[in-house]
C-alpha cells in the first residue's frame, strides 16, 4: 500500500467512528500542513498509522474542548504532535493566544502526554531534520526488534547525556550520570570515539585526553 491509499484509509477510519463536531473538525482540520507532515516525516519513518489519531480532542483546563493535529496513543505512550506554521502561531498571535498556548502545554504536559512540535517550514522543506527529530523522541518508547546489548545502551545514553549537558563530556560526567566506575567510563567514551560518534581533547600538557565532544553523526544513532 503506497501512501495517498493508506493516507486516505486512515482518514476514512477514523471518520467512520465519529459524529457531530469531532467528527467535522476532522474534516476541516486535517489540510495541507497535516497531510504533509504524515507524507514527510510520519510515513517515512513509521509506514503505517497505528495507533495516530488526527484532530485528536482533549479538554482544557477551562474545560473546552481544543483539537490537536495528532495523538500517538499506545499502552505506553501518550505523545500529542503539532504542526505550526510562522504566521498563526507567531506573526498573528497575540498575548491572550500566547499566554493560552504555552498554558495549553503546560496542562497537557499535566495531564500525562508529551507534546512535540514542528514548524511547517521544516515539515515542508527539511523533511529528514524532522524525522530525526521525531526517531529520537520515539527511540525513547520503543522497544528494539533485535536484542541489544549492554554497551549499546550505554552509548546512546551517552549521547543523550552530551545533548541534554550541551558540552564536552568529562569522564567524571559519564560515572555520575550512569553510576559506573572511572575505567568503565574511559572505555566506553574511547569506543565511542573510535565509531567516530565523539572526538577527544587533551589537556595543556597534550599528554591525557580531558573531554570528549558529541559529533553530529551521532545525533542519527539515537
Amino acid at each position: 500500500m503506497n501512501f495517498e491509499e493508506a493516507h486516505d484509509a486512515f482518514i476514512q477510519y477514523h471518520l467512520q467512528r465519529r459524529t457531530g463536531e469531532r467528527k467535522g473538525r476532522l474534516e476541516r482540520g486535517h489540510r495541507e500542513a497535516e497531510k504533509l507532515f504524515c507524507c514527510n516525516v510520519w510515513w517515512p519513518h513509521r509506514s503505517n498509522f497505528d495507533g495516530f489519531h488526527p484532530e485528536f480532542e482533549v479538554v482544557d483546563w477551562r474545560g473546552r474542548s481544543y483539537f490537536c493535529d495528532f495523538a500517538w496513543l499506545t499502552p505506553g505512550v501518550k505523545l500529542i504532535v503539532e504542526i505550526k506554521g510562522f504566521g498563526p502561531h507567531v506573526r498573528d498571535m497575540d498575548r491572550q493566544k500566547y499566554c493560552n498556548e504555552l498554558n495549553r502545554e503546560t496542562f497537557l504536559t499535566a495531564i500525562g502526554f508529551q507534546v512535540i512540535s514542528f514548524a511547517y517550514d521544516d515539515v515542508a522543506h527539511r523533511p529528514e531534520l524532522c524525522i530525526t527529530l521525531l526517531r529520537m523522541v520515539l527511540s525513547r518508547y520503543q522497544p528494539q526488534s533485535s536484542p541489544v546489548k549492554l554497551i549499546q545502551v550505554t552509548e546512546r545514553e551517552i549521547i543523550r547525556l552530551a545533548c541534554m549537558l550541551a558540552r564536552p563530556l568529562r569522564p567524571i560526567d559519564v560515572e555520575t550520570h550512569l553510576g559506573i566506575n572511572h575505567r568503565t567510563a574511559v572505555r566506553t567514551l574511547q569506543s565511542l570515539c573510535t565509531k567516530g560518534l565523539f572526538s577527544a581533547t587533551s589537556g595543556a600538557k597534550g599528554k591525557h585526553v580531558v573531554r570528549y565532544e558529541l559529533q553530529r553523526s551521532a545525533i542519527h544513532e539515537l
